[in-house]
């Protein structure tokens, strides 16, 4: 509006009937003039402030912002589902948070031969599709576990499928290996390599120093059962990509998928997938063959575990994941969630997954190591595994509840129970295995 047409320029000419029309102008542009300078100062504020919040969100995953706003905020507005997939996007794009503390050296680990940072891994199904690695290295794991990976595309089981248990700390999924298929998983994998990669003896498949990549591999719905080929096919098209291979035959949301775990069927299908990672050619990234290891379900009996132990000790299958989700509910759960069908993974699933681990650890030899997996969340529940005789650990439903912090959080518990007792995670390791180990002859 124009000032000749306000009150305000009358009550001037009012006041000072000598003064010119510049005058007043002076005056107005003086008022606007000022008005400008707060609102410059206003915007410099929200824009500092802006800039230092995402400074601590980006440089600090620890920041409490991820575990007690971000992380709810993101489980509270979607669905499990779509708060995963939104996770997963966010450590693709780049801009996730990041672990900036350097690891103790008591928390060193070996894999076999090859020194890891900590033992803290994360278990395969967050990133599926390995869209995230670089990102979930970034939060201070010392080895991700991608997939489970199909040989063909597969959707998985209808939806919803996944469900939060707070109550309990815990989740159940039925995912059923939703996968965008090898090829998918395998351009992102070779769009990762450096374009001046020099292979050197410590160089592994995720190209940062002190950490490791697995493949979890997995059958798609259409295959026959019994077939052990849709394996041979993924060792054979991520033999050279990985450092590990996961063999993953405890999922309980693939009908027909767990009874590989029977004798005869895992027999034939150990034998397949060693035959196979044995013909390949060393990878061109690491200038090895990967590593083959089995992940079994927490929920066989002593017996089949003794009888899944011989046969690991014949194949000589270089380790063990113990264990994936259960089928069980225990009686503990209180959340409504309780009974949707799936598999339980989380806090309530640890004592049965470290019985497991314990089972195994006395029946296979000190030169197989297993990986400890279930209701992991602290430095203190990693010091249990270790102290039942499991060489690294993997955190999963932990992760989800906690967010990004989470890996920084047990490596700084562990580190001060390791130092209360003056020892390290390695010697802890290594006095378990030896003692809890079976007697080679």
């Amino acid at each position: 509006m124009h000032l000749r047409t306000t009150g305000f320029y009358h009550v001037l000419r009012k006041q000072a009937p000598h003064r010119s029309p510049v005058f007043v102008r002076r005056i107005t542009t003086a008022s606007s003039s000022s008005q400008s300078s707060a609102r410059t100062a206003i915007y410099a504020t929200v824009l500092t402030a802006s800039v230092g919040l995402f400074a601590v969100y980006y440089y600090d995953a620890r920041s409490a912002m991820h575990r007690y706003i971000l992380t709810p905020a993101l489980r509270h507005t979607f669905d499990a589902e779509t708060g995963h997939r939104i996770a997963v996007k966010v450590l693709r794009s780049g801009l996730g948070p990041r672990d900036p503390v350097q690891d103790d050296e008591r928390l060193r680990s070996e894999f076999w031969g090859h020194e890891l940072s900590n033992p803290v891994g994360l278990a395969a199904g967050f990133d599926k599709d390995g869209e995230a690695i670089d990102g979930i290295l970034n939060l201070g794991f010392s080895w991700v576990e991608i997939g489970s990976v199909t040989p063909k595309p597969q959707p998985g089981n209808p939806k919803p499928r996944v469900f939060h248990l707070p109550d309990d700390a815990a989740l159940i999924n039925r995912y059923g290996f939703p996968s965008q298929g090898a090829a998918s998983v395998i351009s992102r994998l070779r769009a990762r390599i450096p374009k001046f990669h020099e292979t050197k003896d410590d160089t592994t498949a995720a190209f940062k120093p002190g950490s490791v990549l697995a493949i979890n591999l997995g059958k798609n719905k259409s295959s026959p059962v019994e077939s052990p080929d849709d394996f041979v096919t993924g060792v054979k098209t991520f033999g050279p990509y990985a450092d590990v291979l996961v063999v993953n035959v405890s999922s309980p949301n693939t009908p027909g998928l767990r009874g590989l775990q029977n004798r005869e069927l895992l027999e034939d299908l150990l034998t397949s997938v060693k035959k196979a990672r044995d013909e390949l050619e060393p990878s061109p990234i690491t200038a090895r063959r990967p590593r083959l290891v089995l992940k079994i379900a927490p929920d066989l009996e002593e017996s089949q575990i003794v009888d899944i132990a011989d046969l690991i000790r014949k194949s000589n299958i270089d380790g063990v994941i113990v264990s994936n989700t259960t089928i069980s509910r225990p009686a503990s759960l209180t959340d409504l969630n309780k009974s949707e069908m799936g598999g339980l993974s989380g806090a309530p699933l640890k004592p049965r997954a470290l019985q497991a681990l314990k089972t195994l650890r006395a029946h296979v030899p000190a030169s197989i190591p297993l990986i400890g997996c279930g209701g992991i969340s602290t430095g203190a529940d990693a010091l249990d595994y270790a102290r039942a005789g499991a060489s690294l650990v993997q955190v999963y439903t932990g992760f989800g509840y906690d967010g990004v912090g989470t890996c920084r959080r047990i490596k700084d518990e562990l580190e001060v129970l390791l130092k209360a007792e003056n020892t390290t995670w390695k010697t802890v390791v290594d006095e378990s295995v030896r003692k809890l180990s079976l007697t080679e002859s």
